[in-house]
């Protein structure tokens, strides 16, 4: 017999740590970071190296990647008339044949439906509608083709990195903030679990028969909207396109049909993929969608069997799910072993695998 559920609150999930484990680069090289083991049935914490992560993993394991790729998504333009600066942050393309966009606008005050933003390369967008407080749809006014005008927003645009890094945005982000694994233009913020892969790794994994298979889900600024509500079921998140192909989805479930492998998510963005995509008998099964699926305690997970993530920030959604899947009070009690120990945190900080 189980006890009642304990309804879970936004304060349960703010934690303090000191700023100066805060991660402001990667590892280098990547595979460098350090690998916190949490055995969630057993209650036990392992302290490791991420390259010992194959320790764990033999013949018909799966590893499921996201292999979406970040884009320079910020651009810095100017009003017509008045030239004063904006900035003009890219969130999704809503319509490729229109060049119709999704951004955030940066003074919002200044920015009215009409109005012409002027930027580098004689690239020009037109306000077309208002979308939240600070939110906009744009129309890029551009002649020649979607990848020509990628080009162009390549070229003025500056790589997202998170603002709580506290630093100037490198030309070399450009690369540190993207996996191993990007190949889909899409995101605009790093599905960072997959950082830590280096080709040696993903090549010893594969000698000892562990697949390493990707999905697609274009991380979007919602995935780290602010909770604002104390009461978790009236959160929103917003909804971010995903797609599993058939091949990947019959090699998982033929994994997860069998009593000895085992199905890894890399990243809490693959843990929502997968899990907004199930059949009726709670296989996967491929899809190419949105998802606003929020997780958090006490959701019941049916694809995924282990997960490798990073440190979360205190009070998001990313802390919730994976306290969803480790157990809230062994999760708190990681981290605050984590703490404790010094590792990194947060996008470029160190690993945690939950088994």
């Amino acid at each position: 017999m189980t006890g009642p559920i304990v309804k879970m609150k936004l304060s349960d999930f703010k934690f303090d740590y000191p700023k100066e484990l805060i991660a402001k680069y990667p590892a280098e090289p990547r595979d460098s970071s350090r690998l916190m083991v949490l055995n969630s049935a057993e209650r036990t914490i392992e302290h490791r190296q991420f390259t010992d992560i194959m320790d764990y993993y033999g013949d018909g394991d799966v590893f499921l990647v996201n292999n979406t790729k970040v884009f320079p998504a910020r651009l810095f333009g100017n009003k017509e008339k008045t030239g004063a600066r904006i900035e003009v942050f890219l969130l999704r393309e809503l319509n490729a044949e229109s060049r119709l966009w999704d951004v955030i606008v940066d003074p919002a005050r200044k920015i009215r439906i009409g109005n012409k933003l002027y930027f580098e390369n004689d690239l020009i967008a037109e306000v077309i509608d208002n979308t939240t407080s600070r939110g906009r749809t744009i129309r890029f006014v551009f002649e020649g083709s979607n990848e020509d005008l990628y080009r162009k927003i390549d070229e003025i645009g500056e790589t997202p990195i998170p603002p709580y890094l506290k630093r100037e945005v490198e030309e070399s982000d450009r690369e540190r903030y993207q996996t191993m694994f990007a190949e889909e233009r899409g995101a605009v913020a790093a599905p960072t679990a997959g950082l830590h892969f280096t080709p040696e790794i993903v090549g010893a994994l594969e000698a000892k028969g562990v697949k390493t298979l990707p999905i697609t889900l274009h991380v979007g600024l919602g995935t780290f909207r602010p909770v604002e509500v104390e009461d978790l079921t009236k959160h929103r998140m917003d909804s971010e396109f995903f797609h599993i192909t058939p091949e990947v989805a019959e090699q998982a479930n033929i994994a997860l049909a069998s009593r000895t492998n085992t199905v890894t998510a890399v990243g809490t963005t693959v843990v929502r993929a997968v899990e907004s995509s199930l059949s009726a008998s709670y296989n996967l099964k491929a899809n190419r969608g949105w998802t606003d699926k929020f997780i958090y305690p006490e959701y019941e997970f049916h694809i995924v069997e282990r997960l490798l993530t990073n440190f979360h920030m205190p009070a998001s959604t990313l802390l919730m799910l994976v306290s969803a899947f480790a157990g809230y009070e062994f999760m708190m009690e990681a981290y605050q072993e984590a703490i404790k120990e010094k590792y990194r945190l947060f996008s470029f900080g160190d690993a945690m695998l939950i088994i």
